[in-house]
């Protein structure tokens, strides 16, 4: 089998995994937000995002209705996502693979 099949499956796995992470941490922290607890900090939020979790913080955000009426998160999500779905389509078309 070739290198490139077990790279774009680790990286699939890699992405699931990281959206899962960022889904679940929005969703924990609205929970927080309710009770009035401790709070996951948004560079943590942005972290997870920035490494590929854009995807479930998006749908962390509107689902959990979680850091809606923030700028940051309301254009600052969906843009990463966009810039996300941009590599991934150049990369999965082979434009990055001359890079």
């Amino acid at each position: 089998m070739q290198s490139g099949y077990f790279l774009t499956n680790y990286l699939l796995v890699y992405v699931l995994v990281v959206n899962i992470i960022s889904f679940s941490l929005m969703g924990l922290d609205k929970k927080k937000a309710t009770r009035k607890k401790y709070r996951i900090p948004e560079k943590q939020l942005f972290l997870w995002v920035i490494m590929g979790g854009s995807l479930g913080g998006v749908l962390g955000m509107k689902i959990f209705r979680h850091k809606t009426k923030h700028p940051q998160f309301k254009y600052g999500f969906p843009l990463i996502l966009l810039i996300h779905l941009v590599l991934i389509s150049m990369f999965w078309t082979g434009i990055l693979s001359g890079l």
